[in-house]
């Protein structure tokens, strides 16, 4: 039994990625949309990058959290529709056995990255309205470093730690993954060993790394609409709450996909309609954060003016 299983895990040479639709004439379609919203994500993102890192005005915490997360996202949708606009384009279905577990693996760290990236920014926020006169000193650059550093490096643990415990597990038959990328979960579904680890591991890492930083965000949030509605002007209101709109907007955007991605797994049955779902959570939030800084933020609109002048001027 235990040859055999080897054999099983070893033998598999790639899955099977159905993606979307099965629908050949649906096919160019699918493949001119989803190659425009990555281009969008990936020079939207880059503009939000270059403008912060041009404009001194723009070093500052809150920004430096921002350059992070539109970095993260970049390499998000990277790591999954690259590979489904080449396999639209070559009408292959194939992902091999170590590139499935790789897209797996970097698709839950870049996901971490970004969960955790947001608790940061809420408690950026937090500092600045609460503790104003504190700010420069509790955000300073060492404290700034430290928490990339952990978002890096908890969220890459929770990605090796999945992927290893992936690599026990035998596969058969049946290498067909309903979905435009490896997720995790349908990849231990075609397991035809024993997956129960596995499966506790899934639901109950993602439980505790999700929830600790959503509530750290709501408990922030709490104390920044406490010290609001305890200012005396309305135009010191208006301007707390102006900085803290294009972060709320982002993360109503970013949880709410997931939840609802999450809510659609346990009503629907079906795969199809969960692979739907999923393009909500890995490639919309990832294009539109920065259409969501630079409409909401007037600095990041400035930056990138100065950024398209000087662009403009040198050409």
């Amino acid at each position: 039994m235990n040859s055999m299983a080897s054999e099983n895990q070893t033998g598999v040479a790639a899955f099977f990625l159905l993606g979307l639709s099965e629908d050949s004439e649906l096919q160019p379609f699918l493949f001119g949309l989803f190659l425009t919203m990555y281009l969008v994500t990936v020079l939207g993102n880059l503009l939000i990058i270059l403008a912060i890192s041009s404009d001194s005005h723009l070093h500052t915490p809150m920004y430096f959290f921002l350059s992070n997360l539109s970095f993260a996202d970049i390499c998000f949708s990277t790591t999954t529709v690259p590979k489904m606009l080449v396999n639209i384009q070559t009408q292959s279905k194939s992902i091999s056995y170590t590139g499935c577990l790789a897209q797996a693996c970097f698709v839950l760290m870049f996901a971490g990255v970004e969960n955790f990236l947001l608790a940061a920014m809420a408690y950026d926020r937090y500092v600045a309205i609460c503790h104003p006169l504190r700010y420069t000193v509790i955000m300073n650059s060492y404290l700034c470093g430290l928490l990339i550093l952990f978002s890096l490096f908890i969220s890459l643990v929770d990605a090796l730690l999945h992927s290893l415990m992936v690599l026990r597990l035998s596969f058969c038959a049946d290498l067909e993954i309903p979905h435009f990328f490896c997720e995790l979960a349908q990849v231990i579904k075609l397991a035809c060993s024993n997956t129960l680890i596995n499966d506790i591991l899934v639901y109950l890492i993602p439980s505790i790394l999700g929830s600790v930083p959503l509530l750290g965000i709501i408990f922030s949030y709490i104390k920044i609409v406490s010290s609001i509605l305890s200012m005396p002007s309305a135009g010191g209101m208006y301007k707390a709450f102006s900085t803290c709109g294009s972060h709320l907007s982002v993360v109503f955007l970013f949880y709410g996909t997931a939840f609802g991605v999450y809510i659609s797994s346990a009503v629907t049955h079906s795969s199809k309609n969960l692979a739907v779902a999923s393009v909500m959570y890995t490639v919309v939030p990832p294009m539109m954060n920065p259409f969501i800084y630079s409409l909401r933020n007037r600095d990041m609109q400035g930056a990138l003016q100065k950024l398209f002048w000087r662009t403009s001027s040198f050409s």
